[in-house]
């Protein structure tokens, strides 16, 4: 489904591209945007030809097809280079040690222990927290007479 519509957009960009080309030119093109009036930038009202409508069908049809094109999936699930990849990435990521007091891996639940501590390893002693120093206002001053 998906080359077929792909070889469907190329013949039609193909085709719109010598529709456009066939059309005879309005005169003056870029030349004409110095010190003209309107109809001569913009191009006066002249018949709708068989091209002009043809331009405006293998546009739309050239739209069409791309905004298609962009919602179907290709028919296989990738490149070998993809498939490759695919196979040598672990299923799961390893998890690193923490140590007692660091903070763990975000994401982690909060109090939660680490998985897998490193065998050997010493931990460090439990400190305790500093017995916290009264709060002693400091002197006041004597105003001066």
């Amino acid at each position: 489904m998906f080359y077929f519509l792909l070889v469907l957009l190329i013949l039609d960009a193909v085709l719109l591209s010598v529709v456009v080309l066939l059309q005879a030119g309005q005169g003056g093109g870029l030349a004409s945007l110095g010190g003209s009036t309107t109809d001569s930038v913009l191009g006066g009202r002249t018949a709708v030809t068989i091209l002009t409508k043809a331009t405006w069908w293998c546009g739309g049809i050239f739209l069409v097809l791309s905004l298609t094109l962009s919602f179907v999936p290709r028919g296989n699930s990738g490149s070998a280079l993809q498939e490759r990849l695919r196979a040598t990435t672990p299923a799961t990521l390893p998890t690193l040690p923490t140590l007692p007091g660091k903070p763990l891996a975000p994401g982690a639940a909060p109090g939660a222990q680490p998985t897998n501590p490193q065998p050997g390893a010493q931990q460090p002693a439990a400190q305790q927290p500093a017995a916290p120093q009264p709060a002693t206002p400091p002197p006041a001053s004597q105003p001066k007479k």
